[in-house]
């Protein structure tokens, strides 16, 4: 029985809800998000700012023994640089900025490839480091502690927009898995501890795992590849050979990003459809910027879905 996805007349206002719920959270979480990561990010481009002594010497030996410090190299040009951006102006391996944004090097890249390479990274950050900031490159006089402070504020500031952001997905994702397990338990189900030991299929009834990895097929069968599911629940009153409910958690700040990321569930639907057959129950756990056409694609491709705010309706998905 579907539960969301036939019944168009009502999600418009369980948009106008879940909007709400959604800033409500916002509104309390974020700004300890900001202040928290403004604190660290301070941090890291003071660090950054000393290693390569106010910009005066970037080379690649700092970069290689420092590879965090690339976001706020980053940050530090006219205009700034993002990935991909940088990638494209330097010419280097899309593999070693990525690494490094990740705070290590890449860990089979020839060693003289990647001294030419983190010099061409180098060339391009101190070629666009903006004057406007650190004002006292190319003039004798050494910086004064006013306009460092006020390097490493602007730097921070730029940082920060990048880097909280992925902090309040996470917070919001681990969330709506706390409110999960939260109903799931007081529906009397037992979360799984060790899940490296028990396949998805195999799971006891009345039990649920989170960020559980499940196996499908690609290129016809020939391939398989294990994709991860955010919960995995197996109804306590579970069918003879009778597969789990599949959820994924889905929140958002806007609408166009929503519509951006619609096709990846789909996808996730096809392969599961596409192994273990057309009685996948794939569902969506939603709560924020959820239009109408993302809605509707999702009813399209079969998903249906639950609204947090209305967190009882996973009952009605046999759980």
């Amino acid at each position: 029985m579907a539960v969301n996805l036939d019944k168009p007349g009502r999600w418009k206002a369980d948009i106008t809800k879940s909007v709400d719920m959604y800033n409500d959270w916002f509104m309390k979480f974020a700004p300890e998000a900001f202040r928290s990561t403004r604190v660290k990010t301070t941090k890291d481009v003071e660090a950054a700012l000393y290693a390569t002594g106010n910009m005066a010497t970037i080379t690649p030996s700092i970069i290689r023994d420092n590879p965090d410090i690339l976001p706020t190299l980053r940050m530090s040009t006219c205009p700034p640089l993002a990935v991909d951006r940088l990638i494209g102006l330097s010419g280097v391996s899309s593999n070693l900025v990525k690494s490094l944004e990740k705070n290590k090097l890449p860990s089979r890249m020839n060693s003289g490839l990647l001294e030419k390479d983190l010099q061409r990274i180098a060339g391009i950050i101190l070629t666009m480091a903006d004057p406007d900031i650190f004002v006292w490159l190319g003039r004798k006089m050494p910086p004064e502690a006013a306009e460092i402070h006020r390097a490493v504020t602007i730097v921070a500031d730029r940082l920060c927009g990048a880097v909280a952001n992925p902090i309040i997905r996470n917070a919001q994702e681990k969330r709506q898995l706390a409110a999960i397990r939260s109903w799931l338990e007081a529906q009397g189900y037992r979360l799984l501890q060790n899940t490296d030991a028990v396949r998805f299929d195999s799971m006891p009834s009345g039990t649920f795992s989170f960020r559980m990895n499940v196996p499908v097929n690609l290129e016809g069968g020939v391939k398989q590849v294990n994709i991860p599911v955010d919960a995995v629940i197996m109804p306590r009153k579970r069918k003879k050979g009778g597969l789990p409910v599949f959820l994924e958690a889905k929140s958002a700040g806007d609408f166009t990003n929503t519509n951006k990321r619609r096709k990846e569930e789909a996808m996730k639907m096809s392969q599961l459809r596409s192994t273990y057959g057309q009685n996948v129950q794939f569902n969506l756990f939603l709560c924020g910027y959820f239009d109408s056409g993302y809605l509707g694609y999702e009813a399209a491709e079969g998903i249906d879905w639950v609204w947090e705010h209305r967190i009882d309706d996973m009952a009605l998905f046999g759980i």
